[in-house]
């Protein structure tokens, strides 16, 4: 009689083990997210082709400030990049008071370089717009979130701290 009771609890015991053994820990899981979305940002600079998203401008000499609720974003492509991005700094020459205060441009990319390092993704353009030159430094960490810096010959440089995210495409109707 032991013998079945021992036998049994063991068998009982075994079958409780492989049924925790196949739910994932909350560390698996996190892990498992991790590795997709760096899978996903993998595949958004192969395309060359994604939006940056700024959630925090960073201005030589002035104040942090929060961009989530003004809209901007540089839309990137290998033959166009198009940037509508607040400006808060100094500017130069060539910049008239009052006027267009962000950085608006567009323009096939003069140069357009993605190289791979050990922790990000360094991306490389320099777009020439109609009163100004805008070399961009764009590094996408491969969990997706990106550090862009601008600089130009007429204001100073900014930084921002952002995203990349897919481009959306507009339906024909």
């Amino acid at each position: 009689m032991k013998i079945k009771t021992s036998i049994s609890v063991i068998f009982l015991s075994l079958l409780m083990t492989t049924g925790y053994a196949q739910e994932k820990s909350k560390k698996e899981l996190k892990e498992e997210r991790k590795i997709e979305k760096q899978k996903q940002t993998a595949a958004l600079v192969d395309s060359k082709e994604f939006v940056f998203i700024g959630k925090t401008a960073f201005p030589q000499g002035f104040r942090t400030m929060d961009l989530t609720t003004n809209s901007n974003y540089i839309k990137f492509q290998p033959d166009f990049i198009k940037s509508e991005m607040p400006f808060f700094g100094r500017a130069y020459s060539g910049v008239g008071y009052g006027g267009g205060g962000g950085l608006n441009f567009e323009g096939k990319p003069q140069e357009f370089t993605i190289e791979k390092g050990k922790k990000a993704y360094q991306i490389k353009a320099v777009v020439r717009g109609d009163k100004d030159t805008y070399r961009l430094l764009l590094s996408v960490f491969f969990e997706g979130s990106a550090t862009l810096s601008i600089s130009s010959n007429n204001r100073s440089t900014i930084s921002y701290n952002g995203e990349i995210t897919p481009i959306e495409k507009k339906e024909a109707k």
